[in-house]
């Protein structure tokens, strides 16, 4: 067991100013070194165009633009650089775990994958132009999961890697959706024009319990309603992987869940004695964090890693201007794996 830490980070204000102050907190970490290191051992295998990428940024948030010109001012890196390690055009995730669940009162889900590809940071951002929002980060400016100041809430799993094509990678989709969509007809709407990568289901509830379920590849889009998601696609089953076991236990596991409270679902996610909850850290899924949103109440928890507290947070109060009152979470891991941040060079830390 190691003690981990994620920091939170709040900011009101433009986009390029927040990209400027992303980037500072960038460079008081790791971050950017252990990046560059990963791109040596692994050669990026597409091609990158700052005009194409621009282009289809201009069309859809040209403010998160403003965001990356921010963060590139400030950390002085290239055309190439900003694109791939943070406007998350082309780049292709690696496989992962996940488990979702939601009612009318709750929206549950487990973050699994790789500790070495997580920021370690949790957001809370009122734009000047676009909705306030707040989640943890995913490769700085995109959302892993997230609830907006309209009670929209966003997660997203894995399903595949199969043929990707041109278009925009889960973590700034997610991030386009809480910024952007204030119901889910807006978020159903944008992921029908959006460029998809590759292979992700986005669930979506909104303050009106709404909800669906979208499932997307590169060539095909399709919607259902559903209140539990794991890793495989119930519509679009020809682009499934061959191996669903495990992504098919989780989903049995989480039919089986019963009226709950707030925390017996907390326990489900969390214990390891339920099937939800995982430490497979080595193969990308192990559980980093479990996420728990109210849209009803607009409050936003999040628990690290395990045998920890569930951290909550009133997003309604912060919105109206209220200030946080602690400045990270901590949380326990089985692995000695590192945060993005982290130093890894150091001894033990690879």
């Amino acid at each position: 067991m190691q003690n981990i830490t994620m920091r939170i980070q709040p900011f009101r204000g433009s986009h390029y100013d927040y990209g400027v102050r992303q980037a500072e907190w960038l460079n008081e970490t790791m971050y950017m070194n252990n990046r560059n290191f990963e791109w040596i051992k692994r050669r990026p295998k597409f091609d990158l165009s700052y005009e194409e990428t621009k282009g289809l940024y201009k069309q859809f948030a040209p403010h998160i633009w403003e965001e990356l010109t921010g963060i590139q001012d400030e950390l002085k890196i290239n055309d190439r650089e900003i694109l791939l390690n943070f406007a998350h055009y082309r780049v292709s995730p690696k496989a992962s775990g996940c488990s979702v669940y939601l009612d009318d009162r709750h929206f549950i889900r487990n973050y699994d994958y790789h500790p070495n590809t997580y920021d370690g940071m949790y957001k809370l951002f009122q734009p000047d132009a676009g909705y306030a929002h707040i989640g943890p980060a995913s490769r700085v400016t995109g959302r892993m999961d997230g609830m907006n100041e309209h009670g929209l809430i966003m997660a997203y799993n894995f399903m595949n890697r199969k043929r990707p094509f041109d278009g925009f990678t889960c973590f700034i989709i997610g991030r386009f959706i809480l910024e952007l969509c204030r119901n889910t007809d807006d978020a159903r709407q944008l992921l029908k024009e959006l460029p998809h990568r590759g292979g992700f289901s986005y669930i979506i509830q909104d303050k009106d319990n709404t909800s669906f379920i979208a499932e997307t590849s590169a060539r095909d889009i399709a919607f259902r309603e559903a209140s539990i998601c794991t890793n495989h696609y119930e519509n679009l089953d020809q682009e499934n992987r061959r191996y669903l076991v495990d992504s098919k236990e989780r989903l049995d596991i989480l039919d089986s869940i019963s009226a709950p409270d707030r925390d017996e679902l907390i326990e489900m996610f969390t214990d390891r004695r339920y099937g939800l909850f995982a430490d497979n850290y080595k193969s990308w899924a192990g559980t980093i964090h479990t996420s728990l949103y109210d849209k009803n109440n607009l409050t936003a928890g999040i628990k690290l890693g395990e045998n920890s507290q569930m951290n909550t947070f009133d997003f309604g109060r912060w919105l109206s201007g209220g200030e946080l009152t602690q400045s990270s979470i901590e949380g326990l891991m089985n692995t000695s794996l590192k945060f993005t941040s982290a130093d890894w060079h150091s001894a033990k830390n690879r």
